[in-house]
């Protein structure tokens, strides 16, 4: 299992590579996004070059807020162009996996529109992502996409794509951690793993591991029983990264011995 982080998309990309391989990170959580880490605005060349001399490994990462299913179907399409863009460049670098975030930003639409929307974004993207060797994979999100009933209608039509769960999100705004029945439903579709904690309701704190209630001793024990043994990110975002080295201790500590840790976590 490596254990990584994401780059802040505010700050220079390659100064965030070097910090991230100081720490003994082992893959960089690569997000494609403004204002400083835009496709547009990276020098990809010189990325792929900062990964290859630190050695890291690359997964794909873009922005969450893209309009994918905007009833305004001149913004949906500009939408999935920016996509198509990142997928070149998550090819370029070596990522094997992008990861894209389904959009409910439709207001007076019904649910149906937005699923066929995202839907056709994704289909629209598939034929790049293929012939760039990228695999997508749908995240999921509080809301509206964060349980097996609200991602069945994206995930059964389009068996081509990968589960990226997010552990964190799993514990916001549901009557339970929804982890465990994605886990059990779409586990063969795991691809790539976020990890966080959080306080449950609908705030995304992004906290260091163990300072909230996700029990995430539990979901580490169920990716092993599954026979994950990919990559796993710690979306932990604090200025002080004491909490992020804190974090990946922790993960890697429960990872090999497999056992609760001694922390006063409870699933919600």
């Amino acid at each position: 299992m490596l254990i990584g982080t994401m780059n802040h998309p505010a700050r220079d990309v390659l100064k965030e590579i070097d910090w991230i391989a100081e720490m003994g990170l082992e893959f960089v959580d690569l997000t494609l996004e403004p204002p400083m880490a835009a496709v547009g605005v990276v020098d990809v060349e010189a990325i792929r070059a900062s990964l290859e001399k630190h050695q890291l490994p690359v997964v794909g990462h873009t922005a969450y807020y893209l309009p994918l299913a905007s009833p305004f179907e001149s913004v949906r399409h500009a939408a999935v162009e920016e996509l198509k863009r990142c997928v070149e460049a998550f090819s370029k670098v070596g990522a094997k996996w992008m990861n894209i975030h389904p959009d409910n930003n439709t207001p007076m639409h019904d649910r149906s529109f937005t699923i066929h929307k995202n839907l056709q974004s994704l289909q629209e993207l598939g034929q790049v992502a293929r012939d760039n060797g990228v695999g997508l994979m749908i995240e999921n999100l509080p809301g509206h996409f964060n349980t097996v009933c609200q991602l069945a209608p994206l995930l059964d039509a389009m068996p081509e794509l990968g589960l990226h769960l997010d552990i964190g999100h799993c514990n916001l705004m549901v009557e339970h951690n929804s982890a465990d029945e994605l886990i059990k439903t779409y586990g063969s579709r795991l691809r790539h793993v976020h990890l966080h904690d959080n306080k449950g309701g609908d705030k995304d704190l992004h906290m260091p591991l163990g300072t909230g209630t996700v029990n995430f001793p539990r979901y580490v024990r169920a990716l092993r029983a599954l026979g994950y043994d990919d990559a796993i990110t710690l979306e932990v975002f604090t200025p002080d990264r004491h909490y992020l080295a804190y974090s990946r201790d922790l993960l890697r500590q429960i990872w090999d011995e497999n056992i609760p840790a001694k922390i006063n976590a409870k699933s919600t």
